[in-house]
């Protein structure tokens, strides 16, 4: 009777427990989904709404002028397309440089491999900075080109430590079936290796393809045309422009249809959904590994 006391005891904590998780992540999925919300909210609603300050998470006074106004534009249309092939190429050429880096680096008569991993790590920790970062681009050539929003950052050294530990994780076994069959090592990498990595390489596409769209740091620092411009510099001009419109409507400079806070709603909900979109497409990858029955007993 004690130990089923004990038992009993043991699952009820366990029982609280998973409650409080559940609530903590709830908590933490609120918080994230809730701003997202509002900013939805914003971009549908009437500016009589936005300007009374009465939207929460809910449209009021539906309204699509925002949309309209920004597919109306032109240049915002274009830094669309210039962002989607600017990810499409850098999550190409990453994942492809990532690859030829991670797979050797699994080779143990590989000379010089724990100098090479350990450069790589070095990396992470120190780089030579903003300044340093921009004369390098300036002398290549590569101002006010896309490949400056490229090449730069074409590698990140923790997705290549994730994809070598991957690659470390595969049987020794298929690799060497291979070689006895005659296959080379571009052979092996291309016909077992990768087959059996579909998993990670699909995480990892996600991670250089969000990094990619999110990011317009360097495009504010590298790029000075704005034919160039990708949609999150873009969308930095409309967010700065709206603080600025917002302060001269307050001084009766300016009368505007729709409010400067509607239109950037809209604009951040143009450059968000098309990466949203991705996510559930490669989800199928993440949650099960295709290696499972790969190695016979």
């Amino acid at each position: 009777m004690v130990r089923a006391a004990a038992v009993n005891k043991i699952q009820r904590t366990t029982k609280v427990s998973d409650v409080l998780i559940m609530i903590f992540i709830g908590l933490t999925v609120l918080l994230s989904i809730l701003p997202f919300l509002n900013i939805i909210a914003v971009s549908l609603s009437s500016k009589e709404a936005i300007i009374s300050d009465k939207v929460t998470i809910f449209p009021v006074g539906f309204n699509l002028e925002s949309y309209r106004l920004v597919f109306e534009d032109v240049r915002m249309l274009k830094s669309m397309g210039i962002t989607i092939f600017l990810t499409l190429v850098y999550t190409l050429l990453s994942m492809v440089m990532s690859i030829c880096a991670a797979y050797p680096l699994t080779k143990e008569h590989l000379k010089g491999r724990s100098f090479f991993s350990m450069l790589i790590i070095f990396t992470m920790f120190f780089s030579g900075g903003m300044i340093p970062e921009y004369l390098l681009v300036k002398q290549l050539g590569m101002l006010d080109s896309l490949t400056s929003l490229i090449v730069p950052g074409m590698i990140s050294a923790f997705n290549l430590i994730i994809l070598r530990t991957f690659f470390t994780s595969i049987p020794k076994s298929l690799e060497e079936s291979a070689y006895l069959d005659g296959s080379s090592h571009i052979g092996t990498l291309l016909r077992i290796v990768l087959p059996l990595s579909l998993p990670v390489l699909a995480t990892l596409s996600l991670f250089y393809a969000v990094s990619r769209w999110n990011t317009y740091m360097d495009a504010l620092f590298y790029i000075t045309n704005s034919e160039l411009y990708p949609i999150q510099l873009k969308l930095y001009q409309v967010v700065m422009n709206s603080m600025v419109t917002d302060l001269t409507a307050q001084e009766g400079a300016i009368q505007t249809e729709v409010v400067a806070e509607g239109i950037k709603a809209a604009s951040i909900m143009f450059a968000t959904v098309p990466i949203l979109i991705v996510y559930p497409w490669l989800q199928r990858y993440f949650v099960s590994g295709t290696m499972v029955g790969a190695v016979k007993e």
